[in-house]
């Protein structure tokens, strides 16, 4: 006799990626000397403390440039974003 159990699970893979907030205002940056999660976690952090802004995604590129995205409802002081990633301990390069 074979028993089934149901665990109730979720199937998330189509949505594995969070949607992005619906912000008037999305900053492409460029960091370097960021080298794993906990490096992305601090530029999170420091970057999500400047006033307007609503999420940040770090796609990291270990020991590389990595792509820093910022989404705010206004426009944001791009000094403030330079140091804000200073403050986490990186490099903003320019495009």
């Amino acid at each position: 006799m074979t028993e089934r159990i149901q665990l109730g699970l979720t199937d998330v893979s189509a949505s594995a990626t969070p949607a992005a907030p619906a912000s008037a205002v999305t900053e492409e940056l460029l960091v370097t000397g960021m080298t794993c999660g906990h490096c992305a976690a601090s530029v999170r952090e420091e970057l999500s403390e400047i006033d307007g802004v609503e999420a940040v995604t770090v796609d990291l590129v270990a020991g590389g440039t990595s792509h820093v995205t910022v989404h705010s409802a206004t426009p944001l002081d791009d000094d403030a974003l330079t140091a804000a990633i200073e403050e986490a301990g990186y490099i903003r390069v320019s495009a």
